[in-house]
This record gives structure tokens, sequence and C-alpha cells, in this order.
């Protein structure tokens, strides 16, 4: 399919509000023009029942949690989806992801717990990891006084979130850690080696994920060129793949990040695992954060969100 026409309205909207590509900028001046861009981007905000920000303890430091609770909250416990934010593992926020977080809640009627991890350069791999089971442990730990069912315990998250929500998962199985339902993996990194077919048809000129931008993460987040064969950094190097829980992939069909997702989905089916892979056609990277521009984010996010339900 060619590239969808409101997204080729949408990168020319971009080019003409003068958006920097992020590796010619510092973190902090890439950190502030997300944030900046998700607030003319999320004007109008889903309504949920409440947001609560509380801390928990970190391995470093403490690790803030912004907890969602949806309008139909009538059971006494509900599924409860912990959310990892993309951004490369440099940027992105609890309020960069806030209002695709509520739309999540909204939709599936789940309580949503958005993790706060750490960043890099100023906090290498695997700092982020870190922060991220230790938020996993405390939150299914704690289900109980959360009003959420530890039966309905799913992560997940877009880009390099869906890359940590991997990682939890695979943690988990390993460190006999919390029982992990579902894994919902949007257009995630998963091959830290950032390089590939799809790495060079869509190196620039579809979206703000360029090659040269993937690069500039790896460069930040990773402390050397051996992390990339980490599997906590590139999951798709795990050695065993197998008895991990139900997962479902999103990857969109203009996007570097394209092959890895599929490659990973296939891999993850020839170790047995329950995998649901939808391959968007004519989407770019971040098209789901993107909704309020693209009906294909929008259905995107209903369909994630039936998904789910289903499964639940």
């Amino acid at each position: 399919m060619t590239l969808n026409p409101q997204v080729v309205t949408l990168i020319e909207k971009m080019k003409e509000a003068n958006i920097q590509p992020t590796f010619t900028m510092s973190p902090t001046d890439a950190r502030n023009q997300m944030d900046e861009m998700a607030k003319v981007r999320d004007k109008e905000r889903t309504q949920v029942l409440s947001i609560e920000d509380f801390d928990i303890p970190g391995p470093a430091s403490n690790i803030s949690i912004r907890l969602y609770r949806p309008l139909e909250a009538n059971a006494k416990e509900l599924p409860i989806w912990v959310y990892f934010h993309g951004g490369g593992h440099v940027i992105g926020s609890l309020d960069s992801h806030d209002e695709v977080v509520r739309a999540f809640c909204s939709g599936t009627n789940c309580i949503m717990a958005s993790v706060d991890y750490r960043l890099a350069p100023e906090h290498k791999f695997p700092a982020a990891i870190d922060d991220s089971y230790a938020a996993v442990e405390w939150l299914f730990d704690n289900c109980e006084k959360l009003g959420a069912d530890k039966n309905k315990f799913i992560v997940g998250g877009d880009s390099a979130g869906a890359n940590i929500a991997a990682v939890m998962a695979i943690m988990s199985r390993d460190n006999g850690g919390p029982r992990i339902l579902s894994q919902q993996l949007i257009y995630p990194v998963v091959d830290y080696a950032c390089e590939g077919g799809a790495y060079d048809k869509f190196a620039n000129g579809y979206g703000p994920l360029t090659k040269e931008g993937m690069l500039w993460f790896q460069n930040h987040y990773l402390r050397s060129n051996e992390d990339k064969n980490d599997w906590r950094a590139s999951p798709i190097k795990a050695s065993n793949l197998s008895g991990l829980p139900h997962t479902a992939i999103i990857t969109a069909e203009y996007d570097v990040l394209h092959d890895e997702g599929v490659v990973f989905a296939k891999s993850l089916m020839s170790s047995g695992v329950s995998v649901e892979h939808t391959d968007w056609p004519g989407m770019i990277h971040g098209f789901v954060s993107l909704a309020p521009y693209l009906d294909d984010g929008k259905a995107a996010i209903t369909y994630i969100c039936n998904r789910i339900n289903k499964l639940l």
C-alpha cells in the first residue's frame, strides 16, 4: 500500500511547523519538544474516573507512577495494564503519553499504571530496565491494595516502551516473577543493532523516526557496542522465547522498526507463544499516538482495546 494520504499531509505540516529532527538536538531539548508537541496534539483529553501520581521505591531512586482508573469501575477488582512510554529510552514522559494511556484506560476498562522510568544518557542501559522491573514487581504485589486483579495483569507500551514490556515478560518468566497475562507491543524496538532492510527503505521522509534518529537513541542509551547483543536491550536476541505470555504486536508498514517487529512475531510463534500480529498498512512509526490527526491511529486504539477486551 502507498503511504496514507493523511500521513503525507501530517508530514508536510510537521515540516511547516519547523519540527526539528531529534538527532539534531540535545536530549533535554528533544524532551521539551516532544512534550510541547503532545500539548498541541492532545488538546482534547479522554475522560477517566481519576488520576493519581505517587512514588514507589526503585533500585536507585523513587519511581513515579501515574495511575488511571476507568469511568466504568464497577468490578471490585479490575484488570491492570502497566504501560511504558516510548521515546527511544531518551525522551518521552508520563505527560507525552497521557492521552494515549487515557484512551486505553477508557477503551479497556483497565486500571492503567504509567511508569516514569529513568532516561538516558543520564541513566544508561540497563537503568530503564531495572526501574521498570521494580515497578512491575511492586504493582503486581500491591494489586489488592490498588483494586486490581492479579490474574489480569498486562504489560505493554509503544516503541521503546514496547521494548521494555517485552523484556519484562522474559524477566518475569526467568525470575519466577509476576504472572503476566499478555504483552501488548506497539511498533516495538526489539533489536538495537539498528540495521536491516526497513532501515534502508524508510531511513528518511517517513515521519519523525528516522535511521539517524534511531542511531542517536542507540548512542545515548547503550553503554557500549556490546550492549546491542544483550537481550535486555534487544529482546529478539534472547536465547529462549518459549513460555512467554500471549503477545499482541502492531507494526507500521513505513517504519524503520517494521522488519524487526515482523521477525520477532514469527520467532515468538515458532517458540510456541500465542501471537496476534497486525501489520498496519500505509502507516508510520508513532501513528497510534498521532491518533488526533490520523483516522488509522484512532482505529488502531479501538482495535487494541477490542482485542484486550476479548482476551479478558
